[in-house]
């Protein structure tokens, strides 16, 4: 950036302000007016002026995307900040008077009044022309994430995702810092002076009688607040003993016009300012350009060369409050290590979840974070019966207007994660086999297929079309409740056991699976006056064994099955459901193009008929010696259930998986309890929809 300097040698040349990482800074000595009135007696104070924030995005420590704040929503508790160095609350710089957003910007004005170290090396700092720029703390209050393909209209532009916009958040400090992300921003700080006496200026019989030495912050004049405009251009070139207009120094009435050997010293001396510029910028064309443009020092081309080659740090220092029931959730499911983590939360709540609690959130922390949110003060663990009945009672107005946190919901939300996690771990053959539809009740319902009697009939002209009757094959079903309680106890509590969060609701959905295996395949096994052969679905003996010829037997016993008036079904057999002993076999039937056997004379074909045709299933149920009528030779050859369901599974309200619902114990029990509920019901359907074949001898399963 020109100095004033330079602008006054060529006032036509207006210089555009920078759009770059540029930092306003004072150039030289410079004369302004300070705050004190010469009567009190006090040292002036020096001023700055800040760009504090320019409203673009920034990569910041701790987020996954770049971040924006929204100027809008930054609320200013006052216009007196405090002003410090990096961030660091020891570290006290001074205080603004003015804070402001302007063209999409955040601006601050104010004084260096504090007597720290920490003031004084800033204000050092900036008298050798060191180039600070500018940091704001902030506490998020809300933000919302912008996906990838999606754009947001913040602070005057279009920006596209992904990105995360700062919505509400409150200022709470700004700091100088060396190195900023947002490379926009700028620091001034304009070191107050007295005027210097000049020889042709009026005596002033306030003014002192010598002006003070160099580096001296002390000034006689009082002055308003400067703006950010007016300290960025109050400044001039290092090599030039001139103040600014507030100067009273008299113009000389004539130019003196330099000497040759003056002249000469001039173009060696820039001479000598251009080839030290460029030993200190190799590898940065840019900076050198500019530092030989604008007329900069070495010394500062160097500190320009250092600033570029350092990693960014981040441009907004923000806190988070209290955490949002999503990012309580996600820590949960973090903590507990929940596969899939990322494909259920929101990647904002993730973010924010690895950010405040980079260790896993424990059961304790869980607990008081909801307390707190509720109302609570304390702030240890000791006293649980108080946590625990803060965090799960809500009282708006002890919590002082913050966002209660339903804690009940939120552990309830994380154990259905973990119960849905343990609920299909389990075998899930059933659902293969199963017609599965929803009830809206615990009543009887009765559903009827579509086979027997009905068929189009040839309308005559002018003739009506006659009806089918539904109530020739009729089935019934029926959604029972089942549930589980268990609790995490006193001792879960006291020994910060998140795992139980965990695993609780892992076992419950385990359970849950249990019951419906349990149910499904005791309802399915007890089916002795289901298969009969007097109905011609069911095969003993020899020639039931799985093989090919027991195979095509089978599929030829399911082809020649009719519907109540003896007229063929027209479904095709699907699927071949065996015990865990016949999988191998059943497997090799599906996919083997040829099966051979060696025995000496007998002439056979070799190509497998039944290849690809049905698919296979196993479950351990069908041979388990828990389940009556369980067989480790028996086998099924069933119709597609979509088609023809040998039996149906019912859901109250489609719920395929349980629900879990968390409450605090009652007073007999201090914990969390958490309760499983299943609503299903099972029942045999359609004896037409399949086979079944003992197999040879029918071996029994073997004893526990």
């Amino acid at each position: 950036m020109p100095c004033p300097s330079d602008l006054a040698a060529a006032p036509s040349a207006q210089p555009a302000a920078p759009e770059t990482a540029v930092l306003a800074f004072a150039c030289a000595p410079t004369w302004i007016e300070a705050d004190a009135a010469p009567a009190t007696g006090r040292t002036a104070l020096p001023r700055f002026a800040l760009v504090a924030y320019t409203g673009g995005p920034m990569r910041l420590g701790g987020w996954r995307h770049p971040v924006i704040v929204d100027l809008t929503g930054l609320r200013l508790p006052s216009q007196h900040r405090p002003i410090r160095l990096g961030h660091d609350a020891a570290l006290g710089v001074g205080h603004t008077d003015r804070i402001a957003v302007e063209d999409g910007r955040l601006i601050a004005s104010g004084v260096v009044s504090r007597d720290t170290a920490a003031a004084r090396e800033v204000v050092a700092s900036s008298r050798n022309g060191f180039p600070w720029q500018a940091s704001i703390g902030a506490a998020v209050e809300e933000h919302e994430f912008v996906r990838e393909g999606q754009t947001v209209h913040v602070n005057g532009a279009l920006h596209s995702g992904p990105v995360n916009v700062v919505r509400r958040s409150t200022l709470g400090e700004i700091s100088f810092v060396d190195l900023g992300a947002d490379g926009n921003t700028s620091a001034l700080v304009a070191i107050a002076r007295s005027t210097p006496p000049s020889a042709s200026a009026p005596a002033d019989p306030s003014a002192p009688s010598a002006a003070p030495a160099a580096g001296d912050a002390r000034v006689t004049t009082p002055a308003a607040p400067v703006s950010a405009t007016e300290l960025t251009t109050a400044s001039a070139p290092l090599s030039t003993p001139a103040v600014v207009a507030a100067a009273t120094a008299t113009a000389p009435t004539a130019p003196v016009l330099p000497t040759v050997a003056e002249l000469r010293a001039a173009a060696v001396a820039e001479t000598e300012r251009i080839a030290a510029v460029r030993r200190c910028c190799d590898g940065h064309a840019a900076i050198e350009a500019q530092a030989i443009r604008d007329g900069w020092t070495a010394h500062r081309a160097e500190l320009e060369v250092l600033r570029a080659d350092r990693p960014q740090a981040p441009a907004i220092h923000v806190h988070d409050r209290a955490p949002t029931p999503a990012v309580l959730e996600a820590a949960c499911l973090l903590s507990g290590g929940l596969p899939g983590a990322e494909r259920v939360c929101e990647a904002p709540a993730l973010d924010a979840a690895q950010r405040r609690f980079r260790g896993g959130i424990s059961l304790q922390e869980l607990l008081l974070e909801a307390a707190w949110a509720n109302g609570y003060t304390g702030r240890f663990f000791r006293d649980n019966r108080s946590v625990l009945r803060a965090a799960f009672g809500v009282d708006v107005r002890a919590s002082g207007g913050l966002s209660p946190i339903d804690l009940g919901g939120i552990l309830s939300n994380v154990a259905n994660k973990f119960l849905l996690a343990g609920f299909l771990s389990v075998e899930r053959t059933w659902r293969a086999i199963s017609a599965v539809r929803p009830v809206t009740d615990f009543k009887k319902v009765t559903s009827y297929r579509l086979i027997g009697g009905n068929r189009y009939q040839t309308v005559p002209p002018g003739g009506t079309i006659q009806h089918g009757n539904l109530g020739e094959l009729a089935y019934e079903n029926q959604a029972d409740t089942h549930a589980l309680l268990l609790s995490i106890d006193r001792r879960d509590l006291i020994n910060d056991d998140l795992g139980a969060i965990s695993q609780v609701p892992t076992d419950l959905g385990r359970s849950a699976a249990l019951t419906v295996n349990e149910k499904f395949w005791a309802t399915f096994l007890a089916n002795a006056a289901f298969f009969t052969p007097e109905r011609g679905n069911h095969l003993t003996g020899v020639a039931s064994a799985l093989g090919i010829d027991g195979l095509t037997a089978a599929e030829v016993a399911f082809a020649e099955q009719t519907d109540p008036k003896k007229n063929p079904l027209g479904i095709q057999p699907a699927v071949l459901l065996v015990p865990p002993a016949l999988a191998a076999l059943a497997r090799a039937l599906f996919t083997s193009t040829e099966l051979r056997q060696t025995i000496a004379g007998q002439v056979f074909p070799t190509a497998n008929p039944h290849q690809g045709r049905f698919r296979v299933e196993s479950s351990a149920y069908l041979s388990s010696p828990g389940v009556a009528g369980s067989s480790r030779s028996a086998w099924y050859l069933l119709a597609n259930p979509a088609d023809l369901p040998v039996i149906e599974t019912v859901f109250l309200y489609g719920n395929e998986s349980p629900t879990i619902d968390s409450t605090e114990a009652d007073f007999s029990t201090l914990g969390i309890q958490m309760r499983g509920v299943h609503d299903f019901g099972i029942a045999l359907q359609e004896h037409r929809g399949g086979v079944k074949a003992d197999g040879p001898a029918a071996a029994p399963s073997p004893s526990p």
